[in-house]
């Protein structure tokens, strides 16, 4: 599942933005705080009653959002590049932070997270490395990156901080980094390798070389109209439902069920951006979609720490309301952003 650019991007204007305009501090904060919200309470990972859980959490997936946001931004680059950083995020994090990725009794849970197509030779899961790569790339950073953005339509395209603000946030970043990997440490003694750890760290500098060797976003036009939001909004639902309920016992069939819902969605979605009308609009339906398919399926999970009781459930339709409320002002948003450029 891919979100694609909404707009043309010119490298040399974008780099002549000012970044220090007034108002940028805004919707980094927001996205600071929406994103680990919808990692990990809107999935419904973590219950309500661990929201102080943020002063850690918010550092960790909001600084590394804002941190890939900005620089994308101040390149010129679009949500290809967006999602290969997503996915340089999710190793960062599950191969280092929690080291999921490698830990065949994470937290002493016995989930068997790496059973399912295990691959001997890098001694990983097929199913939980892609599932993760899915998980952050669409779910942790842009679809947080995509709901903000379409809040401020007039500077979605924009760098929201200038130096001083990208070096308090990438401080942040590696505060909520190092406190995420001591508090893992100190709840389970697991150590991966140094291949592993090398062969991780491989991996994360292909993805950032390739996000950033990408040319800067271009509309190129194709024939037909960009079909309805509701449409874009409707698919990306079903598609992040589907992909939600992909049984891990299926093991490497369910790897195959992963990437088929994968490419089908991104080539729809490169093939429609490519469409007269598309816009921030469908930027907002694709995250409304995703963010949509977290909320509801968060009430058929167990979560990852605590008991299963009614402040659970309704910490979920907390949440679901939450991500409804912050759907319904971003498209009011992108909806008089609209109508003011028609009077222009």
């Amino acid at each position: 599942m891919g979100i694609s650019e909404n707009s043309t991007v010119d490298p040399m204007r974008t780099a002549a933005i000012n970044t220090k305009k007034k108002g940028g501090i805004w919707p980094a904060l927001a996205l600071f705080m929406t994103a680990p919200l919808v990692a990990e309470f809107l999935l419904g990972n973590l219950p309500i009653k661990l929201l102080p859980a943020l002063i850690v959490l918010a550092p960790l997936y909001g600084g590394g959002a804002l941190l890939i946001r900005e620089w994308v931004r101040r390149t010129g680059r679009g949500w290809p590049s967006i999602l290969l950083l997503g996915m340089a995020y999710a190793i960062v994090e599950e191969a280092y932070t929690t080291q999921s990725l490698f830990n065949p009794d994470y937290l002493k849970l016995h989930l068997e997270l790496l059973t399912p197509a295990y691959i001997s030779a890098l001694g990983i899961g097929g199913w939980w490395t892609l599932w993760m790569l899915n998980v952050h790339a669409i779910w942790s950073i842009a679809t947080p990156i995509a709901l903000i953005e379409a809040c401020v339509p007039n500077r979605s395209q924009t760098p929201w901080l200038g130096r001083i603000g990208m070096s308090i946030v990438t401080l942040f970043f590696i505060f909520g980094a190092v406190a995420s990997t001591t508090i893992q440490v100190k709840q389970d003694q697991f150590l991966a390798s140094r291949t592993q750890f090398a062969v991780a760290a491989l991996v994360i500098v292909l993805l950032v070389v390739a996000a950033f060797l990408l040319p800067p976003g271009r509309r190129t036009a194709a024939q037909g109209k960009a079909p309805s939001p509701w449409i874009v909004g409707a698919v990306a639902l079903l598609f992040g439902s589907a992909t939600l309920l992909v049984p891990q016992a299926w093991g490497w069939g369910a790897v195959a069920e992963l990437l088929a819902l994968d490419v089908i969605m991104l080539l729809a979605v490169i093939a429609w951006s490519r469409r007269a009308g598309w816009g921030l609009v469908h930027q907002l339906a694709l995250s409304a979609g995703a963010a949509l398919a977290y909320g509801w399926h968060a009430f058929l999970q167990h979560p990852a720490v605590g008991n299963l009781d009614s402040s659970v459930r309704i910490g979920n339709a907390i949440f679901l309301a939450g991500a409804l409320g912050l759907i319904w002002f971003a498209a009011a948003r992108v909806s008089a952003g609209t109508t003011q450029a028609a009077y222009h």
